[in-house]
Protein backbone atom coordinates (compact mmCIF):
# COMPACT_ATOMS: atom_id res chain seq x y z
CA UNK A 1 0.00 0.00 0.00
CA UNK A 2 1.57 3.38 -0.95
CA UNK A 3 1.77 6.36 2.15
CA UNK A 4 -1.02 8.34 0.25
CA UNK A 5 -3.54 10.52 2.13
CA UNK A 6 -5.94 7.94 1.14
CA UNK A 7 -4.27 4.90 2.94
CA UNK A 8 -3.93 7.51 5.68
CA UNK A 9 -7.70 7.54 6.35
CA UNK A 10 -8.26 4.14 5.68
CA UNK A 11 -5.72 3.44 8.72
CA UNK A 12 -7.37 5.42 11.45
CA UNK A 13 -10.74 4.31 10.42
CA UNK A 14 -9.23 0.38 10.93
CA UNK A 15 -7.17 1.71 14.16
CA UNK A 16 -9.39 3.93 15.70
CA UNK A 17 -11.38 1.42 18.42
CA UNK A 18 -7.89 1.06 19.40
CA UNK A 19 -6.18 4.38 19.80
CA UNK A 20 -6.63 7.58 21.30
CA UNK A 21 -7.04 10.82 20.00
CA UNK A 22 -4.52 12.58 21.83
CA UNK A 23 -5.08 16.24 22.61
CA UNK A 24 -3.21 19.16 21.70
CA UNK A 25 -2.41 22.44 24.17
CA UNK A 26 -2.69 25.75 22.71
CA UNK A 27 0.17 27.66 24.21
CA UNK A 28 1.85 30.57 23.54
CA UNK A 29 6.19 31.03 22.41
CA UNK A 30 5.90 33.39 25.36
CA UNK A 31 5.24 30.81 27.79
CA UNK A 32 8.56 29.30 27.87
CA UNK A 33 10.50 32.88 27.14
CA UNK A 34 10.08 33.09 23.52
CA UNK A 35 8.95 35.29 21.38
CA UNK A 36 5.03 35.85 21.31
CA UNK A 37 4.07 33.04 18.26
CA UNK A 38 1.07 30.92 18.75
CA UNK A 39 2.42 26.82 19.82
CA UNK A 40 0.44 23.69 19.72
CA UNK A 41 1.83 20.85 21.41
CA UNK A 42 0.58 17.66 19.96
CA UNK A 43 0.48 15.59 23.13
CA UNK A 44 1.24 11.75 21.81
CA UNK A 45 3.08 11.07 25.14
CA UNK A 46 -0.48 10.40 25.98
CA UNK A 47 -1.29 7.81 23.42
CA UNK A 48 -1.83 4.03 25.16
CA UNK A 49 2.02 2.90 26.52
CA UNK A 50 3.36 6.48 26.76
CA UNK A 51 3.88 7.26 22.84
CA UNK A 52 3.22 6.97 19.14
CA UNK A 53 4.29 3.92 18.16
CA UNK A 54 0.94 2.40 19.75
CA UNK A 55 -0.90 3.61 16.13
CA UNK A 56 1.98 1.32 14.21
CA UNK A 57 1.67 -1.17 16.29
CA UNK A 58 -2.29 -1.22 16.08
CA UNK A 59 -1.71 -0.83 11.78
CA UNK A 60 0.57 -3.59 11.87
CA UNK A 61 -1.39 -6.33 13.83
CA UNK A 62 -4.86 -5.73 12.47
CA UNK A 63 -4.07 -5.14 8.62
CA UNK A 64 -1.49 -8.17 8.67
CA UNK A 65 -2.17 -12.29 9.03
CA UNK A 66 -0.53 -13.18 12.07
CA UNK A 67 0.58 -16.65 12.49
CA UNK A 68 0.21 -18.57 15.63
CA UNK A 69 3.86 -18.03 17.12
CA UNK A 70 2.72 -14.36 17.30
CA UNK A 71 4.98 -11.47 16.85
CA UNK A 72 8.47 -10.29 17.94
CA UNK A 73 10.09 -6.30 17.81
CA UNK A 74 13.26 -4.91 18.31
CA UNK A 75 13.17 -1.52 19.71
CA UNK A 76 14.90 0.87 22.06
CA UNK A 77 11.37 0.69 24.53
CA UNK A 78 9.14 2.48 22.90
CA UNK A 79 8.12 0.14 20.44
CA UNK A 80 8.14 -2.51 22.26
CA UNK A 81 5.80 -0.71 24.68
CA UNK A 82 3.77 -0.22 22.32
CA UNK A 83 3.49 -3.78 20.89
CA UNK A 84 3.36 -5.45 23.64
CA UNK A 85 0.49 -3.66 24.39
CA UNK A 86 -1.55 -3.70 21.47
CA UNK A 87 -0.42 -7.54 21.47
CA UNK A 88 -1.79 -7.94 24.71
CA UNK A 89 -4.92 -6.34 23.58
CA UNK A 90 -5.74 -8.76 20.89
CA UNK A 91 -4.68 -11.91 22.69
CA UNK A 92 -1.51 -12.19 20.47
CA UNK A 93 1.85 -13.41 21.69
CA UNK A 94 4.78 -10.92 21.73
CA UNK A 95 8.88 -11.22 22.35
CA UNK A 96 10.30 -7.70 22.61
CA UNK A 97 14.13 -7.42 22.20
CA UNK A 98 15.83 -3.84 23.90
CA UNK A 99 19.40 -3.01 24.18
CA UNK A 100 20.66 -2.12 27.64
CA UNK A 101 20.38 1.63 27.03
CA UNK A 102 17.00 1.10 27.05
CA UNK A 103 15.25 3.49 29.88
CA UNK A 104 14.29 1.69 33.22
CA UNK A 105 10.43 2.78 32.61
CA UNK A 106 10.58 1.96 29.45
CA UNK A 107 11.56 -2.08 30.14
CA UNK A 108 9.41 -2.00 33.23
CA UNK A 109 6.43 -1.26 31.06
CA UNK A 110 6.74 -3.51 28.33
CA UNK A 111 7.29 -6.03 31.25
CA UNK A 112 3.54 -4.84 32.32
CA UNK A 113 2.07 -5.57 29.46
CA UNK A 114 3.22 -9.23 29.58
CA UNK A 115 5.17 -9.73 27.01
CA UNK A 116 8.57 -12.48 26.49
CA UNK A 117 11.52 -9.32 27.07
CA UNK A 118 15.13 -10.07 25.89
CA UNK A 119 17.48 -7.19 26.70
CA UNK A 120 20.22 -7.77 24.48
CA UNK A 121 23.13 -5.87 23.08
CA UNK A 122 24.23 -2.31 24.03
CA UNK A 123 22.40 -0.20 21.14
CA UNK A 124 19.19 -0.58 19.46
CA UNK A 125 20.87 -2.48 16.20
CA UNK A 126 22.12 -5.20 18.43
CA UNK A 127 18.30 -5.79 19.20
CA UNK A 128 17.14 -5.92 15.77
CA UNK A 129 19.84 -8.09 14.56
CA UNK A 130 19.00 -10.42 17.67
CA UNK A 131 14.85 -10.25 16.92
CA UNK A 132 15.55 -11.19 13.28
CA UNK A 133 17.32 -14.67 14.34
CA UNK A 134 14.92 -15.18 16.58
CA UNK A 135 11.99 -14.33 13.69
CA UNK A 136 13.61 -17.11 11.12
CA UNK A 137 13.77 -19.32 13.75
CA UNK A 138 10.33 -19.09 15.78
CA UNK A 139 8.03 -17.90 12.09
CA UNK A 140 7.26 -15.04 14.07
CA UNK A 141 5.72 -12.15 12.33
CA UNK A 142 8.03 -8.93 12.73
CA UNK A 143 6.94 -5.61 12.95
CA UNK A 144 9.71 -3.18 12.38
CA UNK A 145 10.17 -0.03 14.66
CA UNK A 146 10.26 2.53 11.74
CA UNK A 147 11.36 1.02 8.21
CA UNK A 148 7.73 -0.55 7.18
CA UNK A 149 4.55 0.75 5.30
CA UNK A 150 1.69 -0.31 7.78
CA UNK A 151 4.10 1.13 11.16
CA UNK A 152 4.24 4.52 8.83
CA UNK A 153 0.50 4.52 7.47
CA UNK A 154 -0.11 4.11 11.39
CA UNK A 155 2.37 6.70 12.23
CA UNK A 156 0.56 9.28 9.64
CA UNK A 157 -2.52 9.76 11.81
CA UNK A 158 -0.94 11.82 13.88
CA UNK A 159 -0.53 14.28 10.76
CA UNK A 160 -4.64 13.68 10.56
CA UNK A 161 -5.30 14.28 13.71
CA UNK A 162 -2.96 17.12 14.13
CA UNK A 163 -4.81 18.75 10.92
CA UNK A 164 -8.32 18.39 12.45
CA UNK A 165 -7.31 20.18 15.59
CA UNK A 166 -4.79 22.67 14.61
CA UNK A 167 -6.18 23.18 10.87
CA UNK A 168 -4.19 26.61 10.88
CA UNK A 169 -0.92 25.57 11.82
CA UNK A 170 2.23 26.56 9.51
CA UNK A 171 5.23 24.36 10.56
CA UNK A 172 5.25 20.99 12.43
CA UNK A 173 8.46 20.13 14.21
CA UNK A 174 8.93 16.65 15.12
CA UNK A 175 12.04 14.41 16.59
CA UNK A 176 13.59 12.07 14.26
CA UNK A 177 15.16 8.77 14.79
CA UNK A 178 14.31 6.47 12.35
CA UNK A 179 12.06 8.41 10.63
CA UNK A 180 8.61 6.47 11.08
CA UNK A 181 6.94 9.52 12.86
CA UNK A 182 8.75 12.11 10.27
CA UNK A 183 8.12 10.24 7.73
CA UNK A 184 4.07 9.47 8.68
CA UNK A 185 3.09 13.01 9.25
CA UNK A 186 5.19 14.18 6.08
CA UNK A 187 3.64 11.95 3.93
CA UNK A 188 0.51 12.64 5.43
CA UNK A 189 0.68 16.60 4.41
CA UNK A 190 2.94 16.25 1.80
CA UNK A 191 4.30 19.42 1.22
CA UNK A 192 1.01 21.42 2.39
CA UNK A 193 2.94 22.28 5.51
CA UNK A 194 6.21 23.20 6.47
CA UNK A 195 7.50 19.31 8.37
CA UNK A 196 10.79 20.10 10.14
CA UNK A 197 12.89 17.73 11.91
CA UNK A 198 14.90 17.46 14.66
CA UNK A 199 18.01 15.54 15.64
CA UNK A 200 20.18 14.97 18.94
CA UNK A 201 23.65 16.15 17.45
CA UNK A 202 25.04 12.82 18.73
CA UNK A 203 22.28 10.54 16.72
CA UNK A 204 22.81 12.62 13.67
CA UNK A 205 20.74 9.98 11.33
CA UNK A 206 18.46 11.46 9.00
CA UNK A 207 21.33 14.41 8.87
CA UNK A 208 23.84 12.69 7.71
CA UNK A 209 21.72 10.59 5.47
CA UNK A 210 20.82 13.38 3.75
CA UNK A 211 23.83 14.97 3.60
CA UNK A 212 25.20 11.28 1.99
CA UNK A 213 22.02 10.77 -0.49
CA UNK A 214 21.34 7.79 1.10
CA UNK A 215 21.18 5.83 4.38
CA UNK A 216 24.52 6.15 6.34
CA UNK A 217 25.55 4.72 9.82
CA UNK A 218 25.82 7.32 12.44
CA UNK A 219 26.54 7.36 16.21
CA UNK A 220 24.03 7.05 19.32
CA UNK A 221 25.57 9.25 21.68
CA UNK A 222 22.63 10.76 23.09
CA UNK A 223 20.72 11.26 26.33
CA UNK A 224 17.76 9.91 23.47
CA UNK A 225 19.73 7.22 22.06
CA UNK A 226 16.57 4.68 23.50
CA UNK A 227 14.18 6.51 21.20
CA UNK A 228 15.91 8.48 18.51
CA UNK A 229 19.26 6.48 18.07
CA UNK A 230 19.15 3.30 15.57
CA UNK A 231 22.32 2.90 14.11
CA UNK A 232 20.35 4.71 10.20
CA UNK A 233 17.06 5.57 9.15
CA UNK A 234 15.11 3.75 6.86
CA UNK A 235 15.19 3.31 3.58
CA UNK A 236 11.18 4.23 3.21
CA UNK A 237 11.66 6.66 5.73
CA UNK A 238 14.58 8.66 4.22
CA UNK A 239 12.59 8.94 0.60
CA UNK A 240 9.89 10.69 2.58
CA UNK A 241 12.32 12.49 4.02
CA UNK A 242 13.85 13.59 0.90
CA UNK A 243 10.90 14.29 -0.87
CA UNK A 244 8.57 16.42 2.07
CA UNK A 245 10.61 17.04 4.79
CA UNK A 246 12.07 21.01 4.78
CA UNK A 247 15.15 20.46 6.90
CA UNK A 248 16.44 18.42 9.62
CA UNK A 249 17.65 20.78 12.84
CA UNK A 250 20.35 19.44 15.67
CA UNK A 251 20.41 20.18 19.29
CA UNK A 252 22.47 19.12 21.90
CA UNK A 253 21.53 17.03 25.20
CA UNK A 254 21.80 19.84 27.32
CA UNK A 255 19.51 21.72 25.07
CA UNK A 256 17.13 18.53 25.37
CA UNK A 257 17.53 18.23 29.07
CA UNK A 258 16.38 22.46 29.33
CA UNK A 259 13.35 21.15 27.10
CA UNK A 260 12.21 18.66 29.51
CA UNK A 261 12.22 20.99 32.11
CA UNK A 262 10.28 23.61 30.38
CA UNK A 263 7.72 21.94 29.14
CA UNK A 264 6.97 20.72 33.26
CA UNK A 265 7.18 24.26 34.48
CA UNK A 266 5.41 26.10 31.33
CA UNK A 267 2.82 23.44 30.56
CA UNK A 268 2.97 20.61 33.42
CA UNK A 269 4.06 17.89 30.59
CA UNK A 270 6.24 15.04 31.70
CA UNK A 271 8.01 13.97 28.56
CA UNK A 272 10.87 11.70 28.00
CA UNK A 273 14.31 13.33 26.27
CA UNK A 274 12.94 11.92 22.84
CA UNK A 275 9.61 13.09 23.02
CA UNK A 276 11.11 16.69 24.52
CA UNK A 277 13.46 16.85 21.39
CA UNK A 278 10.90 19.28 18.91
CA UNK A 279 10.10 21.56 21.78
CA UNK A 280 14.08 21.74 22.12
CA UNK A 281 14.90 23.38 18.73
CA UNK A 282 12.50 26.09 19.98
CA UNK A 283 14.30 26.78 23.09
CA UNK A 284 17.44 26.81 21.95
CA UNK A 285 17.11 29.40 18.48
CA UNK A 286 17.56 26.53 16.26
CA UNK A 287 14.18 27.30 14.76
CA UNK A 288 12.86 30.44 15.10
CA UNK A 289 9.50 30.77 13.78
CA UNK A 290 8.58 33.83 11.49
CA UNK A 291 6.40 36.91 12.95
CA UNK A 292 2.97 35.27 13.02
CA UNK A 293 3.77 32.10 11.88
CA UNK A 294 2.07 29.32 13.77
CA UNK A 295 3.97 26.38 14.96
CA UNK A 296 3.27 22.99 16.26
CA UNK A 297 5.24 20.45 17.50
CA UNK A 298 5.25 16.86 18.98
CA UNK A 299 5.71 15.69 22.00
CA UNK A 300 6.17 12.37 21.13
CA UNK A 301 6.73 9.95 24.14
CA UNK A 302 7.04 10.19 28.33
CA UNK A 303 7.87 6.92 29.41
CA UNK A 304 10.28 8.60 31.70
CA UNK A 305 11.24 8.02 35.30
CA UNK A 306 12.58 11.44 35.61
CA UNK A 307 9.96 12.86 37.77
CA UNK A 308 9.62 11.80 41.29
CA UNK A 309 6.15 12.85 42.68
CA UNK A 310 6.82 11.46 45.44
CA UNK A 311 9.76 13.64 46.31
CA UNK A 312 6.91 17.13 45.64
CA UNK A 313 4.82 16.07 49.00
CA UNK A 314 5.01 17.02 52.32
CA UNK A 315 7.55 14.72 54.40
CA UNK A 316 4.39 13.58 56.53
CA UNK A 317 2.57 12.40 53.61
CA UNK A 318 5.88 10.99 52.02
CA UNK A 319 6.75 8.98 55.04
CA UNK A 320 3.38 7.81 55.24
CA UNK A 321 3.46 5.96 52.03
CA UNK A 322 6.33 3.97 53.04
Amino acid sequence: MAMTREAIKATEAAIRPYVRTTPVLEVNGRDFGLADFALTLKLELSQHAGAFKTRGAFTNLLTRPVPKAGVVAASGGNHGAAVAYAARRLGVSARIFVPTISSPAKVQRIRSYGAELVVTGDLYDDALEASREWQAKSGAMAIHAFDQTETLLGQGTVGLELEAQAPNVDTVLVAVGGGGLIGGIASWFAGSKRVIGVEPEGAPTMTNALRAGRPVDAPAESIAADSLGPRRVGELTFAIARKHVERVLLVSDDAIRRAQQALWEAARVVAEPGGAAATAALLAGAYQPAPGERVAVIVSGGNTSAVNFEAALPAKAAEAKR
